[in-house]
């Protein structure tokens, strides 16, 4: 069904597309490249929010050369959309353009979107196909998947850990576990996603930023508090730069001036409960991927850990793990109750495993997570 040309190109289209890694947000990452009598004539990827999509891109890109897209085959990442969000549709793009066909990694999961832009291509004519490179395309953009088909963001939980994993001395020390390389690349993962969540234990413990540092990025993620009892000091680092989302159990009389003075700082407070007076970790996501996140990256303590894992708010681990030792009496990756068998036991998959300077980087999937797709891909 494709040939070893249309792999190549598909590619440079999905190459193209992780150009936008860090940009793109809410909307998906996409990739286009333009080919006609054997040469690209034109190539593009989705531009902030607001601005040009792919297709329309590559299009603009062609022109610009000179080119003449009639005839043209467009290699697209994703299902071009045929509905007006921000911009008009890149299918109608397409059909004014007089492509001769139309080569699409994955259907859009989008509902308003699911097959109806290939459909509008074939009505006009054009040689459509779908599947190439599918599940890369998947991968480039599975926290949107998420959003659409769950309506709710990618959980990704990053964690640093000894080989007896564990990430913090009984002191509550803990930088550094590992070594620059690996931090550097925790902060290539913070800035792909849309929003990054702690809980107040860490803020109280560490003071983070939740800022991208290491890598350079022209947009900084949004930042989620979890603070149930709203006890986020107003010197907290996190609520230094763009205002930060906080979600807390409620507020009340006991609380309430201290919200007055956070929303006077620009902070946003989320009220959300659950029958325990915790924050409703679920629902809390539901809220996120309402705002249009997509990815949410977490770095938070053992026990935020291990409340967002037993809510099964938790797609996959990213854990970066170091060659030392730290002893049992320190902190663990979780706060969980050891299963009553081996069977009940939650279980994961490997994604990936690399070598990050002298640290080791594991990306693991939980089997049971109710992804769009099989979570062990």
């Amino acid at each position: 069904m494709f040939s070893e040309t249309d792999f190549i190109h598909m590619q440079r289209a999905l190459a193209l597309a992780a150009r936008g890694m860090y940009t793109t947000t809410p909307n998906p990452r996409v990739g286009c490249v333009l080919v006609k009598g054997g040469v690209v004539i034109g190539e593009g990827f989705t531009q902030p929010a607001g601005q040009d999509h792919a297709e329309v891109r590559a299009l603009k890109d062609a022109r610009a050369r000179g080119n003449d897209p009639r005839g043209a085959t467009a290699y697209v990442t994703l299902e071009p959309c045929s509905h007006f969000g921000r911009t008009p549709p890149c299918v109608n793009a397409l059909i004014d353009a007089q492509v001769e066909r139309v080569i699409a990694a994955m259907e859009d999961p989008n509902p308003q979107v699911s097959g109806r832009g290939l459909a509008m291509l074939r009505e006009a004519g054009i040689d459509v196909r779908c599947g190439l490179l599918a599940n890369e395309a998947h991968e480039m953009n599975i926290g949107f998947v998420s959003r659409m088909t769950r309506g709710r963001p990618w959980v990704r939980m990053k964690i640093a850990s000894s080989l007896d994993g564990r990430t913090a001395l009984p002191s509550g020390e803990s930088q550094w576990i590992t070594g620059d390389a690996a931090r550097a690349d925790g902060h290539g993962w913070r800035a792909r996603a849309c929003a990054i969540l702690t809980g107040i234990g860490t803020v109280r413990e560490d003071d983070p930023q939740l800022t991208v540092r290491a890598v350079a990025t022209t947009r900084q993620p949004q930042r989620v508090l979890i603070d149930s009892r709203l006890e986020v000091p107003l010197t907290a680092r996190i609520l230094e730069g763009a205002p930060p989302l906080i979600f807390c159990a409620a507020i009340d009389q006991d609380n309430a001036d201290h919200a007055v003075s956070l929303a006077a700082r620009g902070a946003e407070i989320v009220p959300i409960a659950n029958a325990h007076g915790k924050v409703d970790l679920p629902g809390m996501l539901k809220i996120l991927g309402a705002r249009g996140i997509n990815e949410l990256h977490v770095e938070a303590g053992h026990k935020l850990n291990g409340s967002l894992l037993r809510e099964g708010c938790v797609d996959e681990l990213l854990v970066y793990v170091a060659p030392s030792l730290l002893g049992a009496e320190s902190a663990g990756m979780f706060d969980l109750a050891a299963p009553a068998t081996l069977d009940a036991r939650k279980r994961l998959s490997f994604h990936s495993l690399e070598r990050i300077g002298d640290d080791l980087r594991v990306l693991a999937r939980f089997v049971t997570a109710d992804a769009s797709r099989d979570a062990t891909r």
